[in-house]
């Protein structure tokens, strides 16, 4: 569930975004947030097996009283959840719609397809939504990782250059981070689901840094590799079906059905995952009176049945509205903040170690403030 919810839409969707702000840095930008996501990831872990209840962020301000802010953060962390499902499935259709040549209204249609089946599968139980995102997930990882390695095996750095008359210092990878921090949402996820672990503590303890790392470091080898191939400025232009194109220049056709196949496959497991929890986030608001108690309610298949269909329905809603660019960055702001009062928090309570809290703490606040800059137009 944490792979999938981070690597879902993260490399797919975010690639050709964080290129047009950190050229040659993108790279640099996956990893920066990659160390700030292991931070914040410690500060989650430490925090829920303290407090031994799901809920994440919105559970840990309960427990110490600050009810009202707790409220504004759920419906803050749903916003924003809601707002990466549309992401994963305008992802999902462009690349759905891109293999079959197909025109902008059957990816949109492919994307709220992709919203509605998911929905249904989530219905079904968490048996049968485990079982799809493990599929998923692996998947992607064999075909990510391969496209990486071909793409550094045709070693071309100069490719990583946007334009080569207008270089970019090392502020881009910063602002990079900023713009790309979506892409990490995704981990915190487990938080959510506590209750229907086994072991959980200890599960949590293992998952979270371990789903990160992975994470990271395919991040990290894509953004070379993907670049390399299909070169900095193509993947901007085409930037929703940035790797379809480099698969296509790896491997031809056989390389553009294969990531094509990846794509759709891994936008459906970040959906899966993420409207899986964000529906548990909602029950149990629900259950503390912060949000109407029909969020707590649970069908025969014991599944939080209204959750899930409100937040798809919405999702559909910003599928029809949004921009790629505005939903990711709009998604990248909402954690971003979320995350630095995670970290605040496990500080505050000496929950895990506190240097890494801090470092949480720093780091996210600094992408808020340098996407906010840009969001201005003052970066």
């Amino acid at each position: 569930m944490a792979v999938g919810g981070m690597i879902g839409g993260g490399i797919f969707s975010t690639l050709g975004v964080v290129i047009t702000v950190a050229g040659k840095w993108t790279w640099l930008s996956f990893l920066i947030g990659g160390m700030i996501a292991l931070a914040s990831g410690h500060s989650y872990s430490a925090l829920t097996r303290q407090i031994g209840k799901p809920g994440g962020s919105y559970i840990y301000l309960r427990e110490m009283g600050w009810n009202r802010l707790a409220r504004m953060v759920v419906m803050a962390l749903i916003a924003g959840y809601t707002l990466t499902v549309s992401v994963y499935a305008v992802t999902f259709g462009a690349y759905a719609a891109n293999a079959f040549g197909a025109p902008h209204w059957l990816a949109l249609a492919a994307g709220l397809a992709a919203i509605a089946v998911l929905a249904g599968v989530n219905l079904m139980g968490a048996a049968e939504a485990t079982l799809l995102e493990k599929l998923a997930v692996w998947g992607k990882l064999v075909i990510l990782l391969g496209l990486a390695v071909l793409g550094l095996w045709h070693w071309a750095p100069e490719k990583l250059v946007l334009d080569p008359d207008q270089p970019v210092g090392l502020t881009g990878a910063l602002l990079g981070m900023g713009v790309v921090f979506m892409a990490y949402e995704g981990f915190q996820l487990l938080s959510y689901d506590y209750d229907e672990m086994r072991d959980a503590p200890r599960t949590i303890a293992v998952a979270m840094p371990a789903a990160i790392i992975v994470t990271t470091f395919t991040y990290v080898l894509v953004s070379l590799g993907a670049t390399m191939l299909a070169g900095a400025s193509e993947i901007v232009d085409q930037q929703e079906v940035a790797l379809a194109l480099a698969g296509r220049q790896a491997l031809g056709l056989t390389g553009f059905i294969a990531i094509s196949v990846a794509a759709t496959f891994s936008a459906a497991s970040a959906i899966n995952a993420t409207v899986f929890a964000t529906a548990r986030l909602a029950e149990q608001a629900a259950r503390d009176g912060e949000l109407p108690r029909l969020f707590a309610s649970r069908d025969n298949r014991n599944v939080p049945w209204f959750g899930t269909l409100v937040i798809s329905a919405a999702a559909c809603v910003l599928v029809l509205l949004g921009d790629i660019a505005g939903l990711v960055e709009g998604a990248s702001f909402v954690f971003l903040l979320v995350f630095a009062l995670v970290n605040w928090i496990a500080w505050y309570r000496r929950a895990g170690h506190r240097w890494a809290a801090l470092l949480g703490l720093l780091g996210s606040l600094s992408g808020a403030i340098m996407l906010a800059l840009h969001l201005t137009g003052a970066l």
